[in-house]
């Protein structure tokens, strides 16, 4: 079963990388910030499992984004593999810091705590010259192993990079899920006090699962500042939290997968509704999240759920 559903992830993988030079250019940068913001929704995921709400993964975020930046402004270095490796670097350590204190609480605590720790970056961004202030500051054109793309190959370039970490990160976590750390998720937010019975320190594993989601978090950020080659205050604000949780929210905790499917159709649905409704379109997204509540509470997810039980109960 595990190895049909590998085997469906890479054929999908290839598709998604040879479809790539035939798309416009507009549609490749979507669907690269949306690999991007995806690999920040794998690990809400990862804490979602285990009844976590965050909303300030915009931290780890803008953090890794600010790395990338800042690295090839000071050293010149300006490889995209280099600038990853960096980014995720500084976000795993900002993680692992900050979640001494967030791994020790619950609920709506902690997802207020969380949301103060991305608002505090954010008035330290806004407030610092050096770093561009509110207008943040242009992020130089990445290098791919010494390869200079530049126009449309650039484009695609990011694309592929950002394919080839999501299929990296979708495996591992896939991984992750289904090792006993991973498994222990569901029964850490259904009763903790009996999970801490039988052994297990509650507190560091949901450190693991912070540590693990900045990681991650970090590099969707250095995906996004190189794609859209700027950084500025605006990737710690609440509301970049805010579309995180939206999409995953939308994508449900279930699947995978369908971070990425949720992460694509969010990025298709504000960018439609700006085009239609610029003053109003908030509105239209608003409206998408009731109907997910209500019509499909599971997320995304459910239904592939839904769907394996029904093919299940056809084969007996």
């Amino acid at each position: 079963m595990a190895g049909g559903k590998y085997l469906l992830g890479g054929l999908l993988f290839i598709v998604a990388a040879a479809v790539g030079p035939f798309l416009p250019a507009w549609l490749i940068s979507l669907l690269t910030i949306s690999l991007a913001s995806a690999l920040v929704v794998l690990g809400l995921i990862l804490l979602w499992r285990a009844g976590l709400v965050s909303f300030g993964q915009a931290l780890y975020y803008a953090i890794g984004a600010y790395a990338v930046a800042l690295m090839m402004r000071w050293t010149g270095i300006h490889d995209a593999f280099v600038a990853v490796i960096v980014a995720a670097l500084a976000a795993a350590l900002t993680a692992y810091l900050v979640g001494f204190l967030l791994a020790r609480y619950r609920e709506i605590f902690f997802a207020m705590l969380s949301l103060a720790l991305s608002m505090i970056l954010y008035g330290v961004l806004v407030k610092t010259e050096a770093l561009g202030s509110t207008d943040g500051f242009n992020v130089s054109t990445p290098t791919f192993l010494g390869y200079a793309p530049h126009g449309f190959a650039l484009t695609i370039a990011l694309y592929w990079f950002a394919l080839a970490l999501g299929a990296v990160a979708a495996m591992c976590v896939s991984a992750y899920m289904q090792s006993v750390a991973g498994a222990l998720a569901v029964p850490v937010r259904d009763n903790e006090i009996r999970v801490e019975y039988l052994g297990v320190s509650v507190t560091k594993l949901i450190h693991l699962k912070l540590v693990i989601a900045g990681t991650l978090a970090g590099v969707g950020g250095a995906v996004a500042a190189m794609s859209i080659s700027h950084v500025d205050p605006a990737m710690s604000y609440w509301t970049t939290s805010g579309g995180f949780v939206f999409i995953t929210i939308l994508a449900g905790a279930g699947s995978v997968a369908a971070a990425f499917i949720g992460s694509i159709l969010f990025e298709l649905v504000r960018t439609a509704s700006v085009a239609l409704m610029p003053g109003t379109w908030q509105l239209i997204l608003g409206t998408v999240l009731l109907l997910t509540i209500l019509f499909v509470p599971g997320g995304l997810a459910s239904l592939f759920v839904r769907r394996r039980k029904v093919a299940g109960e056809g084969a007996q």
